[in-house]
């Protein structure tokens, strides 16, 4: 017959204090054998390959309540330790957003206020983002006839956080949060769709073609250069601009009425939208060109 071990000797073989065997055995994780006849406790040889798999749970994590499942092969090992990786991998994904957001808020010098609100919008599942951005959508569309691949696209593009952010990515996302939540650029983005309808509802070209194309890249190339050259939109030079670039605008619109068309989408807002998710899901930098559109604009009126 196998010699019973003391409590005392189980603890001496596995290096476990006293105390700590003591609370696994009355947690039913490693049951004592029989009671000697001092009423001290005694274990079987098993007892030494039961504590060696509960420390090695424990330190893993995993609660007494499953450890003692396993031990009934209740559940089995792989089974445990998979569902166990998965939320060891759902923390470690808080824990990285937590630390960037921790990193900009020492960067940003937040108040106590803007952290809360920091932390508690970088907390959001990628399901909810995608919800908050999906919802500024359908505001902006509903009810309006948009071209369907138009609104596909816009919908299809969303925030993706990666699993370890960046500081700078934590704070696309913040901003773009509040961005999409701000009622005057919601607004603003009403306008801009309710334009896109009407020209729709007329019967226009809406998908981008060559002419907008090559109009928009002289836009941005005449009228950039003549913006960081201090050009006076009101002044000769940029009225040989826009004798240049007025007549490469597809659809023969009068100055008076491109610069109605152009100046309805001349929000930086909109254009940051992009830029942000861009940021956030790790694409090349959108460049910023509404300043050179709004010179453009204000040249056409001249």
């Amino acid at each position: 017959m196998t010699a019973l071990l003391s409590i005392g000797e189980l603890a001496r073989r596995t290096g476990l204090p006293v105390r700590t065997i003591r609370f696994y055995s009355d947690a039913g994780v490693v049951p004592e054998a029989e009671r000697s006849e001092s009423g001290y406790r005694l274990y079987g040889e098993d007892a030494l390959a039961r504590l060696g798999l509960v420390r090695t749970l424990r330190d893993l994590g995993i609660d007494l309540a499953t450890i003692r499942r396993v031990l009934e092969r209740e559940v089995s090992v792989p089974d445990v330790a998979a569902a166990h990786a998965a939320a060891v991998g759902a923390q470690i994904r808080v824990l990285r957003v937590q630390k960037a957001v921790l990193e900009a808020v020492a960067r940003n010098g937040s108040d106590p206020q803007e952290m809360q609100r920091m932390h508690k919008l970088a907390q959001l599942s990628d399901d909810e983002r995608k919800r908050i951005v999906a919802g500024f959508l359908d505001e902006a569309f509903d009810g309006l006839d948009m071209a369907p691949g138009f609104a596909a696209r816009m919908r299809s593009v969303s925030p993706d956080l990666p699993e370890d952010p960046t500081p700078e990515q934590v704070d696309a996302w913040i901003e773009l949060a509040q961005l999409v939540q701000d009622p005057e650029f919601k607004a603003s983005i009403r306008r801009m769709s309710e334009q896109h309808a009407a020209a729709r509802e007329a019967g226009e070209t809406l998908a981008p073609d060559a002419g907008w194309q090559e109009a928009a890249e002289r836009v941005s190339a005449r009228a950039g250069a003549a913006l960081a050259a201090g050009v006076d939109p009101a002044s000769d030079a940029a009225a040989a601009i826009v004798d240049e670039v007025h007549p490469v605008f597809p659809g023969g619109l009068s100055r008076a009425a491109l610069a109605d068309r152009l100046e309805v989408g001349l929000d930086a807002r909109a254009e940051r939208y992009w830029q942000l998710l861009a940021v956030i899901n790790g694409w090349p930098p959108v460049p910023t060109t509404v300043p050179a559109w709004t010179w453009f604009v204000a040249a056409l009126r001249a």
